[in-house]
C-alpha cells in the first residue's frame, strides 16, 4: 500500500471486486495513474465470497458423487463421508493462490492501493481513513451483499446467507433454501452431493426462472432423481426455531422442517452512506444508474459491478471495468451487448445459455419469423461417457442469424465460450453447420444442433 494522499490521480476507483480491479488494471496498461480503495481483500465477492468458493464446494461435491458412483465405471471404491474442514482448506488454499496472484498483478502494474472504508465526498474525490484522495475521473464499484426479505432475521447459525454457508463447520443433515435462482440452486446441489436433505422454496413457477422454460424444466427433472426437493410458486410466510432447528411456513399453508434456512434470494448494491445521492450520483432502489457506457449522470463519475443494475456476474464486472477505463482514455469501446454474456449456473447438471430465450425471441421477433432444435445429450457419445443427460438448444430467426443457445447438462458451461461467439458474430445455423467439431467431445452437441436447425441433421432421430 502507498499513501499517496494528496496527489492528484487520473482515476480513483472505490472498491476491489471484479470491476473495480479490472478497471484499474485496464486504465495502468493505458498510462494513467491509479488508485484503488479496498476495505477488505482486493478480488472482492468473487473471489472471496461468491464464484471461486462456491464453485470450489461445488467440485468437492462432484468428486463425492463420483466416489459414490464409481462402481458404474468398473472402479471400486468406498465413500467414507465429508470432511468438512479438509473441504474448507481446500476451498481455502485455492482462494489464498488466486489472492497472492492477483495482489501481485496490481503491484507490478503500479496501482496504489488504499485499505478502509471509501466515501464519496466530491464529484473527482473519494476520503479513506481521513485522507482525501483526488482524482480526474472516480469509478464507483463496491459490489453487493447477500439479501433478505422483510421481517426476516438472518442470525448467521440456524438461518443463514450464502456468507456463512461458505464457512459453515458442518454439513447439516437437511436444510430449506429459500430461493431458487442461481445461488440456491448451487448450494442445494453441492449440500445434496455432501448428503444432505435439501427442499428448494421458490416464489416463481420455476427454478432458474431466468433462463428458457426448457432448460428450467430439465433442471427441475434432475434434481428430482437426486433427490432435491423443491416448492415452486410458494410464497415464503415465516419461520420459528425448533429444538432440532427452524420450521420454515409457506404461504399455501405447508410448513417444512430443517436444521438450518438459507436465505438465498439475491444480493443487493452496496451504496448506504457512501455519499452518492450527496453528491448529486442518480440512484434507483439503491443501485447507481448509469447509461451504455457505464457513465452516470455525474460527467466525472462512472459506475460498474453488482452496483448497477446489469447482470450480476463477475465476468461482466470485468467487461464493465475495462470499459470505462477504456472510455476515459478516449479509446471510444463498444457498448456491452448484455444478452450476449455467458450465463452458468454450476449445479448439477449445468445450465448455461447465451442470448435471448425463446419466450424474449417471440416477443421481438414473433413466433412464425423463429425457428428453433433441441438435440439431446443422449446422442452424443462423451455426454453417454460422462453419463450426463440433457440437450443443448438452439434458437435461430428463419433465414437469420441465431438468437439463443441453452444448454443442460455436466460440462455445458465450458461450451459457451463458443455459443457466445455464435451469438455474438451474428452466425447462420448453416454457417456453424459447416464447422467440424473434434470427436468425441460435448461441443459436437452445439456442432449437431446447427446441422440439425440448417436441415442437414446428423445424429438426430426423426
Amino acid at each position: 500500500m502507498a499513501n499517496d494522499a494528496g496527489a492528484v490521480f487520473d482515476v480513483v476507483i472505490l472498491g476491489g471486486g471484479s470491476g473495480g480491479y479490472a478497471c484499474a488494471l485496464r486504465a495502468a496498461e493505458l498510462g494513467m495513474r491509479v488508485v484503488l480503495v479496498e476495505k477488505g481483500k482486493l478480488g472482492g465477492t468473487c473471489l472471496h465470497n461468491g464464484c471461486i468458493p462456491t464453485k470450489a464446494l461445488l467440485h468437492a461435491g462432484e468428486v463425492a458423487d463420483q466416489t459414490r458412483e464409481s462402481e458404474q465405471f468398473g472402479v471400486k471404491s468406498t465413500f467414507d463421508g465429508i470432511d468438512i474442514a479438509a473441504v474448507h482448506a481446500y476451498k481455502d488454499g485455492v482462494i489464498s493462490r488466486l489472492f497472492k496472484g492477483l495482489t501481485g498483478l496490481i503491484a507490478s502494474r503500479k496501482i496504489t492501493v488504499v485499505e478502509g472504508a471509501g466515501k464519496l465526498v466530491s464529484p473527482t474525490a473519494v476520503e479513506v481513513n481521513g485522507q482525501r484522495y483526488e482524482g480526474r475521473h472516480v469509478v464507483l464499484a463496491t459490489g453487493s451483499v447477500p439479501k433478505s426479505l422483510p421481517g426476516l432475521e438472518i442470525d448467521g447459525n440456524r438461518v443463514i446467507n450464502s456468507d456463512h454457508a461458505l464457512v459453515l463447520d458442518r454439513v447439516p443433515q437437511s436444510a430449506v433454501v429459500l430461493g431458487g435462482g442461481v445461488i440456491g440452486v448451487e448450494f442445494a446441489s453441492a449440500w445434496k452431493s455432501f448428503g444432505v436433505d435439501v427442499t428448494i422454496v421458490e416464489a416463481l413457477p420455476h427454478l432458474v426462472a431466468l433462463e428458457d422454460e426448457a432448460s428450467s424444466k430439465l433442471l427441475e427433472r434432475a434434481f428430482r432423481r437426486r433427490g432435491i426437493k423443491f416448492e415452486l410458486g410458494a410464497r415464503f410466510s415465516g419461520v420459528e426455531y425448533t429444538d432440532a432447528g427452524v420450521r420454515v411456513s409457506l404461504e399455501n399453508g405447508k410448513r417444512i422442517e430443517a436444521e438450518l434456512l438459507l436465505v438465498a434470494v439475491g444480493r443487493g448494491p452496496v451504496s448506504a452512506g457512501l455519499g452518492y445521492e450527496e453528491v448529486g450520483v442518480a440512484m434507483d432502489r439503491g443501485y447507481v444508474l448509469v447509461d451504455e457506457y457505464c457513465a452516470t449522470n455525474v460527467p466525472t463519475i462512472s459506475a460498474v459491478g453488482d452496483l448497477i443494475p446489469t447482470l450480476q456476474l463477475a465476468h461482466v464486472g470485468f467487461g464493465e471495468g475495462i470499459l470505462v477505463a477504456e472510455r476515459i482514455a478516449g479509446l471510444n469501446p463498444v457498448p456491452i451487448d448484455y444478452a450476449g454474456v455467458p450465463r452458468v449456473t454450476y449445479c448439477d447438471p449445468e445450465v448455461a445459455s447465451v442470448g435471448l430465450t425463446e419466450a424474449q425471441a417471440v416477443e421481438r421477433y414473433g413466433s412464425d419469423k423463429l425457428a428453433s432444435i433441441s438435440y439431446s445429450l443422449g446422442g452424443n457419445g462423451k455426454s453417454q461417457i460422462l453419463k450426463t443427460t440433457g440437450q443443448v438448444k438452439v434458437v435461430s430467426v428463419k433465414d437469420g442469424p441465431v438468437v439463443g443457445i441453452h444448454m443442460v447438462g455436466a460440462r455445458m458451461g465450458e461450451l459457451t465460450s463458443e455459443a457466445q461467439l455464435i451469438y455474438n458474430w451474428e452466425a447462420l445455423p448453416a454457417e456453424v453447420a459447416q464447422l467440424i467439431h473434434p470427436h468425441p467431445t460435448q461441443s459436437e452437441a452445439l456442432g449437431e444442433a446447427h446441422l440439425a436447425l440448417a436441415g442437414k441433421p446428423l445424429h438426430v432421430h426423426d
